[in-house]
Order: structure tokens, then sequence, then C-alpha cells
């Protein structure tokens, strides 16, 4: 029986997935830097939904079904280019900042990610999928506790095939706030384990950023570091944001 509430840190974890019956379990992913941050902003600016993809020919198949989609994604955290791609220029990256009212408003976005796009197809078989960044943490958080899910699994995308500390510590942050409707259950070691971080880190996550691995690689881009502080933003958005049973990501 899985526990009540429990985190999983990185691909090999979520990869996993496929073994085990999710259809009691309600799902929270987060890919701090930057897919699931991307998809609240792009939400929040009135793009219409998402379609997660996990591989670029996915989204370029889409593109030829369906000309008036956008497609987005990245590879090494920029913006996928016509030689990547097979001769398809992508029309945004993976930067929240990119995805403004006047580019996304009424818009399906098809997208492609190193890993948070697999996090999320990952868990499709859910009976529910959460979006989750700290844009939109204390929104998740109360959506959460409304439904009162009896398991809840946080999915961190992390970064390769290994965890990264950005979504450890948005698990923990997610994790502070729920722990009252499971505290009285069995809660798995990993979600003291990011509560414990998170709360031990949460008083600079700017700093933290600097010894994160995705937080130093974007830092050292100079279009890209301003991403940084823009997806520690807290609560600056209300939006739930859901992967329906479709596979298709929209406002809850």
């Amino acid at each position: 029986m899985p526990s009540a509430l429990e985190v999983l840190f990185s691909p090999p974890e979520f990869g996993a997935l496929k073994n085990r019956d999710l259809r009691q379990t309600t799902c929270v992913v987060f890919d701090i830097l930057r897919a699931t941050s991307t998809m609240v902003t792009a939400l929040a600016n009135g793009a219409e939904s998402f379609l997660p993809v996990a591989e670029i020919a996915e989204a370029v198949a889409l593109r030829r079904q369906r000309p008036d989609i956008l497609l987005a994604g990245e590879r090494d955290g920029l913006r996928l280019r016509a030689p990547q791609t097979g001769g398809v220029e992508f029309d945004l990256g993976n930067s929240p900042r990119e995805f403004t009212t006047g580019r996304v408003r009424g818009k399906t976005i098809a997208m492609t990610t190193t890993n948070g796009t697999r996090a999320l197809r990952a868990c499709a078989g859910a009976q529910t999928v959460f979006i989750g960044s700290f844009l939109n943490l204390r929104a998740t958080a109360e959506a959460i506790r409304a439904r009162r899910p009896s398991h809840l699994l946080v999915v961190c995308s992390g970064t390769g095939e290994e965890a990264a500390l950005e979504d450890t510590l948005a698990a923990g942050a997610l994790c502070e706030l729920v722990w009252p409707d499971y505290a009285d259950g069995e809660i798995a070691d990993s979600a003291e384990i990011v509560r414990s971080i998170h709360t031990g880190m949460s008083g600079d996550l700017a700093g933290a950023m600097a010894h994160a691995r995705n937080g130093r690689r974007l830092l050292a881009v100079t279009e890209l570091r301003d991403d940084v502080a823009f997806c520690l933003q807290r609560d600056t958005v209300s939006l739930v944001a859901a992967m329906r049973p479709d596979g298709v990501v929209r406002r809850d």
C-alpha cells in the first residue's frame, strides 16, 4: 500500500510509475526551472491549453495536423531551432517570460522539454494531475486540501536523470502546506526529507539556486538568467492547472 504522502525525486523514480496503479492517486508535478512555471504563466496569460509531448517529432506532427497551434520547447535550456527539428522553427522556448498575453492568448501550445513533459506523461494514469510551481503553490495546495485525496504523490521532474534542488524545495513547500491533512496517516520518508530541506533553505531561495545545477546553468546565460528569479516568485498566480485524462493541460 503506497504512503498517503510521498515524493519522487528523479526520472528513474517517476519512470517506474507505469507499474503502479494510480487511479486513486493525485499527483503534483514540479519542474520549477522551467516547464511547469511556464505552463502556469501561459495559462494565467490566457493560453487555452498545453499538449505536453515527450519528443520533438511528436510536437512537429501535431503542428502538421493543426497549423494553428504554437510549438514550444527546449533542449539543454535553449529554444528548439530548425536544424534540431527537421526544419521546423519552434515559436517559443521554455522561458516563462516569453509566454506573454500577446503571444499566447487563446492559443493551444504543443510543448516538449527535457524533463517536465516526461514527468507529466509518466503521471497520465493518475486520478488527478496538478501542474505545480512556486507561482501557484498556495492555490494548488488549497485545491488539494479541498479534495482531500487519500494518496498524494509529489513528482519532481529533476535534471537529467538526477534530482533537482529547485523541485525538491517546491515539493517541500507544498508538503508543508498540506501536512495537516496527512499528519495522522502514512507519510513517506521522502516527504519528511523535502519538508526538512525546505525549512532549512526557504529563507533564501535565490541563494539556494547558486548551488543548484539548473540554477547555475540558467544564471550563466544572459538571456535566461532572469528566469530564475521569475520562477521563484511565490503565489503570484491564483490559477490551478491540471492535466486531463486526454493528456491536455488546462485551467482546473
